[in-house]
Parts: structure tokens; sequence; C-alpha cells
């Protein structure tokens, strides 16, 4: 991890401890509203993310993600310049859905200008079990498979699910969401052909009767064509109720491992 991390870490609690999650509501206020006091660039991906170090009038102090518009890398199946609202449309899906597994995110004006910014979440450390947790058939992973479905999910690499220390699973990094085109690339294959749980179907059904509302949310930051697609995606998943079957030479994620 870039030296920022460990700079916050030991100015907050003397712990040498990230401080423990916020409140959701506090959480988005802080990433909108916090002075950015320190940016550090991450070192990988094709596209500028930074370490940043928010700094709230009250002393409170959190590490977040800043993704700004202007580190993006044009891309030929992606319209330019649009990363960044992805990242914050999977945050609003992910809680229309009632999944939250998405860390709180926000767009706001960063020292690179306009930008995503989600809050950090510490991983829990490494453990040897982690490719056997990732490919199990928990009902917490699953909903991160069945939001990678309809969300058209084009880079699910191992490195973008996370445990916490509490053991809560998160899902990052989705700016390469909601492509109007089929797209998904995904590393979790041990749902192929099963049903959907029925707890995970409900949802769906909530979602559908939820859609004016939906599309209200999320048209600021996708065109009609994805929001149809969007859609389309879920009335699919409430006809057929089980995942369809991938293919190996287009559904896996480059540098997936």
């Amino acid at each position: 991890m870039p030296d920022l991390f460990l700079e916050v870490r030991d100015g907050d609690d003397g712990s040498g401890q990230t401080p423990a999650p916020l409140p959701e509501d506090e959480a988005l206020t802080l990433l909108a509203t916090a002075e950015i006091s320190a940016s550090k660039l991450i070192p990988w991906g094709s596209n500028y993310s930074f370490a940043v170090a928010l700094e709230a009038d009250d002393g409170t102090s959190q590490l977040a993600i800043y993704k700004p518009r202007s580190g993006e890398a044009p891309l030929y199946d992606f319209p330019e310049g649009t990363l960044y609202r992805r990242e914050y449309a999977a945050y609003a899906f992910s809680k229309l859905a009632g999944w939250d597994f998405v860390p709180p995110t926000v767009i706001r004006d960063g020292p690179h200008g306009i930008g995503s910014v989600q809050l950090y979440i510490e991983p829990e450390d490494v453990r040897g079990d982690d490719r056997r947790f990732w490919g199990s058939t928990r009902l917490d992973i699953e909903r991160m498979v069945l939001f990678d479905h309809i969300t058209n999910n084009a880079d699910r690499k191992i490195g973008h699910c996370l445990r916490d220390r509490a053991g809560k699973v998160w899902g990052i990094d989705h700016g390469l969401t909601f492509n109007r085109y089929p797209k998904l690339r995904t590393v979790l294959w041990q749902y192929v052909g099963e049903p959907v749980s029925p707890a995970l179907m409900d949802d769906l059904r909530r979602l559908k009767a939820r859609k004016p509302d939906a599309r209200r949310a999320l048209a600021p930051h996708l065109d009609r064509s994805e929001l149809d697609a969007l859609f389309a995606r879920i009335d699919a998943f409430l006809t057929r109720g089980a995942y369809p079957s991938l293919n190996p030479r287009r559904n896996v994620p480059y540098g997936w491992w």
C-alpha cells in the first residue's frame, strides 16, 4: 500500500489501525465535505486512482479512494469520462437493491478535478483459504455474483473482492459496469447454471416494482439505453430464475489473478 495508508493509520488513535467504520450517513457526509489533506497515487491500474486522507472540521479523519475523471484512460467500449459516474452508480444500485456491499461513494471535486471518492475498506490479513472462500456458495458472495450479472460488470477480479476485519464481504472497483452490450467478465463462476436463491429473487422483484424510482436515481449517471439494458437483465433473471452459462474465452477478466 502507499505510505499514505501507514501515515494516516499512525496518526489516528495510536493503535496502528484505521478507525472503526463510520455509520453510512456520517461516512457520506465526510466523503462529500471533508478536506482532502493528503493524496498519493496508487501505482497500479490503467486509470489514475489516489489514496486520500479526509479531514473533517471536528477532527475526524478517514482514508478514501479518489478516482478523478481526468485520470481515466480512454476505452473503445465505454463512453469517455464516465467511469467515475459508474463507480457511483454501482453504489447507488447496491443501495436500491438492499445489498450493501459497495463502500459508501460520492462524486465531488478533488485535487485533480471531479471524480468518485469511496470510503477505504481495510481488508483483513491474507488467509490461506481466500480462494476457497471466494469460490464458496455463501449468500453474501452470491449477492455479489448477481450484482455483477445485473450491472454487467466487465472487471470482477479476485482483488476486487474484500473481507474487512469484521469478516463482512465488500466489492470494489466498479468503473466498468452498466454497459448496454454484454460485457460480463468475472472470476466468480461457482453459480453457473444454478438457480438464483429465493431471497435474491425477491430482491429483484422489489427492484422491478421500484423501477421508476430506480431509473430516476440512476438517470444522472447512466444514459437511457444503459438503463433500458439494466432492467432488461433484471427481467431476464426473473424469467429464467437461474444463472447463465459463461464462456471462458469471453467472461474471464484480463489479469484476473
